[in-house]
Order: C-alpha cells, then structure tokens, then sequence
C-alpha cells in the first residue's frame, strides 16, 4: 500500500478541530485553566480535552463539572481516561453527570492507560498490555450500556454488574460518543468495535518512546486500513482523530524540515525513538508535523483528510493559539 491510496470509501467528513489542556503549571495552573477552554472556545474550536494523568494537572472528571457551567457551545471530553484509574460503573455516573450538566457535550475519550510509572507511585495494579486491553474491552461494553440509562448485567473476567441501571439519563441519544485511540493492531481493533471516535496515533516503544516510523503518512494509512477492517460494515459511522504534535509557522517549510531531522540526529526531543531515517518530503507529508504558513498548513490538513479519511483534528495546549488562524481557513469545509 502507498501513502497515495485513500483509505476510507466512506464521503469524507467535515473538519472538526480540538484544542485541549491539563491546568499544570506550564499553562498557569488550576486557576487559569477555564479561562483556556474559554478562549478555545473564542477561537472557534469545536471540543476541549483533558488527559488523565497523577502527575501536576487537574483532575479531568471535576475539570470537566466546572468547565460544564463555564463554557457554552465547545464539546468537553478527555483524551483519554485510564481505564485503570476507575471502575466503568463509577466512571459511567461521572459521564452521565457531565453530559447532564454540558447540556449534552461531553465525548468521552479512555484507554487502556500507559503509564507505567504512574500506577507504580500510586499504588495500582500496571497489568500486560494484554490484560490492560481485555479490561478496557469490558469496561467499554458496560459503559455502552450504562450510558444509555439502560440496566446492566455483566458477568466478565474482570467485572461483573448485576442489576445496575445507568443514571442520570444523559443529555445526548442513545449516548454520549466514546472515543478510544490506538496505534497497534489490538487496540485499533479494539477501538474499531467499541469507539464512534478512533483517534489514530504512532506506535509507541515499551519505554513510551514515539517510534519515528509511525508518523509517516504511510503508516498512518496502514492504520486507518487496520480500523476499516476491523470494524467492518460500521467504518462509516466512526469518525477519525488525529493530533499534530508539532506546528511551526514559516515561509520556508523545506528549511524547518531540514533542521528537525538535525535535531532528531542529535537525540532531540528525547522522546521520540529515531528507528529509521526519513526524508525532508516525509517529515513535510506527516500528519503530525505541522510546518508552513497558515494557508500551506491548511492545504496540508486538507490533504490528510483526503489520503486518510481523518477529520477531526486535535492540538496541543501550546500549540492552541498558532492553529486558531488555520481553524478560520478550514471551518466549514
């Protein structure tokens, strides 16, 4: 397969833009927390999402009750919940709460948790990756359940309901959506037979090191194609998320490229595990690298869509006011 196929045979869906932040203390803490989501807001983003992490940022379930009085138009979800963290019947009263209280805005986004470390400190249980993904998949039939305000009754490997009816009935119908993120197989898979939101992200090392590999607009091809066989007939109702890592503004793209494959030679950002070698053009091509001016930058997020299906772009905090300019030149589209 080659980077120029188009995975998707569903009609291509229209942009949806997500900013996001943890209230740590880079952003100006707790305090100016719902101020950021506002000005997401006024900047036209279509959602706000909080990750799920015991290190220095706000809790998301009670980020997301105080964001659900103080915001107005803007979705509120996280990205994503360590389905470790919690119990899906406790976690599935949260949701409905929030999705009360939004008025019907909440998208809630969980994982398997990836951590390690974080569970290590406090306390909890950091299953294999393949227990963690057998416990996720219970969680989410549950919380598909629960969050219909339907009775559950479940007997699993890992949880069991009996008798438990979900309440508050949430604001949206049937249910809040659920969105599950991925990048191997087994959890693409996962996420193709659970999530209505699948946010397709690179493959990650044992260490948690992003494999530069799977930033390429080839690989990420290769996964959409993972999800569209996997989830078969309902392909077209899932809509797709990716988040750009990085966005530089400039009028000279080649020029930037050129300097982030010098900085990878020399070990930067230590995060990222440099497995192959790519070309100034892949780095340019990738859908996680954001490099050019306002109106190259949007050409290339309309290119994404059209050689992947995904849609639905997500930023980071930092990154939230360089890509408001990009959201005018795309919104609607």
């Amino acid at each position: 397969m080659t980077a120029a196929e188009t995975a998707p045979a569903a009609p291509l869906r229209k942009f949806r833009f997500a900013a996001g932040g943890e209230g740590n203390p880079e952003e100006g803490g707790a305090r100016k927390f719902i101020r950021l989501a506002q000005q997401a807001e006024d900047y036209g983003y279509d959602s706000f999402m909080i990750p799920d992490h015991l290190g220095p940022q706000v809790s998301p379930i009670a980020a997301l009750g105080a964001l659900a009085v103080a915001t107005e138009k803007i979705r509120l979800g996280t990205a994503v919940l360590a389905n470790g963290f919690r119990h899906p019947a406790i976690l599935a009263k949260d949701a409905a709460t929030i999705d009360v209280l939004s008025k019907g805005r909440l998208e809630l986004g969980i994982g398997a948790g990836w951590m390690k470390e974080e569970f290590d400190k406090a306390g909890i249980a950091y299953d294999r990756p393949g227990l963690r993904i057998e416990k996720l998949d219970e969680a989410l039939t549950i919380l598909d359940v629960l969050l219909r305000g339907q009775e559950c009754n479940f007997e699993g490997k890992h949880y069991q309901i009996r008798g438990l009816k979900g309440s508050p009935r949430p604001r949206q119908g049937p249910r809040p959506p659920l969105a599950v993120g991925g990048g191997g197989p087994k959890m693409l898979a996962l996420a193709a037979k659970h999530a209505d939101i699948v946010s397709v992200v690179p493959v990650t090392t044992a260490e948690g090191k992003l494999r530069l590999s799977g930033i390429t607009m080839e690989k990420t091809v290769e996964r959409v194609e993972l999800i569209k066989q996997a989830a078969g007939a309902r392909f077209a109702d899932i809509e797709l998320n990716w988040t750009i890592t990085t966005i530089v503004i400039t009028d000279d793209r080649e020029k930037v490229a050129e300097m982030a494959l010098a900085a990878l030679d020399k070990g930067f950002p230590p995060n990222m595990d440099v497995d192959v070698q790519l070309s100034v053009e892949e780095i340019l091509n990738s859908p996680y690298i954001a490099i050019g001016t306002f109106e190259e930058i949007a050409d290339q997020v309309r290119a994404v869509r059209a050689q992947t299906g995904m849609s639905y772009v997500g930023v980071f905090p930092t990154q939230m006011d360089a890509f408001a300019p990009i959201i005018t030149l795309l919104k609607g589209e």
